[in-house]
């Protein structure tokens, strides 16, 4: 099975909000998931996240700490499943940073669908919301009371 990498971002506003978008494609119901997209060839992690952040919202704000990995077996938009290797960093910017469409490709305009500041309160509540990965709740709670050394 193909391996592919990708640089994910939890994005935080001043308020403790954390930025996610809200995919939808032929392979998944609608889904909220962070900013964030596959390496280039040769890029690191670390660069790949910089540009990500910059392309789907704008900003060039600085990239913080490593928050998390996950693994995981999946298909995007027009691909084929693929084993991923996902890296997670934090960002922390002001109060509800505008998006930025203009870096977008098509296949982001056409599987991202909106996007949100949610609160962990919010998270927690969920109201029908579903969260790719699972643990963005957690990962929120551990960034906000300092769990993850980040």
């Amino acid at each position: 099975m193909e391996i592919r990498r990708s640089a994910r971002l939890i994005i935080i506003d001043s308020n403790n909000n954390l930025l996610l978008f809200k995919y939808h494609d032929e392979h998944r119901d609608p889904f909220w998931a962070t900013v964030g997209g596959e390496l280039k060839p040769g890029e690191s992690y670390l660069d790949a996240a910089r540009r990500e952040l910059l392309e789907e919202t704008g900003s060039d704000a600085k990239i913080g700490s490593f928050v998390r990995e996950r693994e995981e077996i999946y298909a995007v938009a027009r691909s084929t499943p693929a084993r991923w290797l996902e890296k997670y960093f934090l960002v922390r910017c002001k109060s509800y940073l505008p998006i930025n469409q203009d870096g977008w490709t098509d296949e982001e305009r056409d599987t991202i669908r909106d996007w949100k500041w949610w609160s962990l309160e919010d998270m927690k509540i969920q109201d029908g919301a579903v969260f790719k990965p699972d643990w963005l709740p957690e990962a929120l709670e551990s960034v906000i009371y300092g769990n993850t050394g980040a």
